[in-house]
């Protein structure tokens, strides 16, 4: 039987082991809006100037929700079946905070990544990658945590991912299914998911032997569900 490979084996600097971090949204122009305004001509400093960049401010930052959360790393996840092994949020969260400091729908950001590992018979990693702050277009944002997955080097996108939110349930979940490749040739095919609200998003890879054996997409979601009331609090 294929045991996956442990946390210390996924790639540095690729947060799920497939691909670099999730890329920002399209960064904000405000020159290029008040250009746009102003129509092609010569720009003058004035008072109207001054008022049309005033109200182009309060529109990119009017519509987006009140800080209401957090998203932290709990010592345990699933009833104590995973324990935290690397707490990654000082260097790969960083660079998340970095990449989405100045995009569209994002405020205020703070990025969080966590590798833990099975703390029972199995075997692999569940990784978590996901940000806390201040987001609009919560569907777009769930579409770029998991597009493009399967063009990472030695990543195969099985299933692409699709609407999977267990019945009932006020938050949405996408989930697909992923196959890495090593270069000895074995493989594990994983299910990964993601959730995005106003003040929350995260990637979760289940990058584990059982998940590999049962790569049920509706009990990835509802896992993925399970860990999220774990790691959402309230803010302050």
């Amino acid at each position: 039987m294929y045991t996956p490979p442990s946390a210390t084996q996924i790639p540095q600097g690729h947060p799920w082991g497939t691909s670099p971090i999730v890329p920002p949204p399209p960064k904000k122009n405000r020159a290029g809006l008040v250009l746009g305004i102003i129509g092609g001509g010569i720009l003058v400093v004035s008072v109207s100037a001054l008022m049309a960049f005033v109200l182009i401010e309060r529109v990119l930052d009017g519509g987006f929700p009140q800080d209401r959360s957090i998203l932290t790393l709990p010592r345990t996840l699933l009833d104590g079946r995973y324990e935290l092994a690397q707490d990654e949020s000082g260097t790969l969260g960083r660079t998340l905070e970095k990449d989405w400091a100045r995009s569209w729908d994002a405020k205020a950001a703070h990025g969080v990544v966590g590798v833990y590992d099975p703390a029972g018979d199995d075997h692999g990693t569940l990784v978590v990658t996901g940000m806390y702050g201040r987001f609009k277009h919560t569907a777009q944002v769930r579409a770029r945590v998991l597009a493009n997955r399967g063009e990472a080097d030695h990543v195969t996108l099985l299933v692409p991912p699709r609407d999977v939110t267990p019945s009932g349930s006020a938050v949405t979940v996408d989930c697909e299914v992923l196959r890495r490749t090593w270069s000895d040739g074995k493989h594990l095919t994983y299910p990964v998911c993601a959730w995005a609200d106003g003040n929350t998003w995260a990637r979760v890879a289940q990058m584990t032997l059982n998940a590999s054996q049962n790569a049920d997409l509706k009990v990835a979601a509802g896992t993925t569900l399970r860990i999220r009331s774990a790691m959402v609090k309230a803010a302050g």
